[in-house]
């Protein structure tokens, strides 16, 4: 796979997880988030389970089996997933899906900056000014007059954080292991079966209620989880993690046309103007970096030819 192809592929997540949100919001109005979150994540982790049994049996096959090493990183992933996807469910019950949308959208700037700070990385310079740019469009995307912060904005803001962690390094241990599907197997797992043991704790469980949920659930469990996270994780092996936390921002704005188009809600010139800025700032972060590419292999043509005569 190639920068390209990675980078459709992790529009398209943008797209299933924009839709997602108004799924996640319907399902609180039957289960706790804590609940929602450990079952959808499990349905998630069953629908990746045939690839990931496959894969294990490749690289016991190859003789790369996993090591100990690897199982603690797929914990820390799993980890990192149940901080971002409970802070934000438990958020999205005191606050609008609009104003989550936006939130969430923090993670986009953490990214370069964590990279930066954590790793070393030093990202092209276009995902700096892209980063501010899809921020400030989610913003505008939001209502910016309208947005107020409350207890459910403080708990969406602060699940950016583990979201914006779990980006930088999902790619990062996924192409180290060599096995997409048995990190996106792993870190659902455990994402589930930890919110479950806390909604066992701290949360009524009844089957009647997640029958009534099972449409919510079912939804972000197969594609929002299993679908979209699972390529996630196989688009990051090859894209910089700058880059796709940029391009995975535009959930924000399919949310907003998901909105549109199934709940009749209508966006206003600001939003248009959002909207418009995400697109450029997604165009940005792809286009420029192959500008750079094209112009370098240019040159060492060039060059070559030079030497030739």
């Amino acid at each position: 796979m190639n920068r390209v192809q990675a980078n459709l592929l992790l529009t398209a997540v943008a797209l299933i997880w924009g839709s997602a949100f108004v799924a996640q919001s319907r399902g609180m109005a039957d289960v706790g988030p804590l609940l929602f979150t450990g079952v959808r994540f499990l349905v998630g982790a069953l629908v990746v389970l045939p690839l990931a049994v496959l894969e294990w049996r490749r690289l016991r096959r190859d003789g790369r089996p996993l090591v100990r090493r690897d199982g603690m990183h797929i914990l820390g992933l799993g980890l990192l997933m149940t901080l971002g996807a409970v802070m934000q469910q438990v958020g999205i019950q005191f606050t609008s899906v609009t104003n989550a949308g936006f939130l969430t959208a923090l993670y986009v700037p953490l990214v370069p900056v964590l990279g930066w700070l954590l790793l070393g990385h030093v990202a092209h310079w276009a995902a700096w000014p892209a980063a501010l740019g899809c921020l400030a469009g989610a913003f505008l995307l939001s209502g910016a007059h309208e947005l107020r912060i409350g207890l459910g904005d403080l708990w969406v803001a602060g699940s950016a954080i583990p979201w914006a962690v779990h980006v930088l390094m999902v790619g990062r241990w996924a192409d180290r292991m060599a096995a997409p599907f048995l990190v996106a197997c792993g870190q659902f797992a455990v994402c589930g079966l930890l919110s479950l043991l806390a909604a066992g704790l701290a949360e009524p469980v009844r089957w009647a209620s997640l029958q009534a949920a099972a449409w919510p659930i079912a939804y972000t469990g197969v594609l929002s989880v299993g679908v979209a996270f699972t390529a996630q994780v196989v688009a990051q092996r090859y894209a910089q993690a700058a880059d796709a936390a940029i391009i995975l921002s535009a959930e924000t704005l399919f949310a907003a046309a998901f909105g549109a188009l199934l709940l009749g809600e209508r966006l206003t010139p600001a939003g248009l103007l959002g909207c418009s800025l995400m697109l450029a700032c997604i165009l940005l972060v792809q286009l420029l970096p192959l500008v750079g590419t094209l112009r370098a292999k240019r040159a060492r043509i060039l060059t070559s030819q030079s030497e030739s005569l």
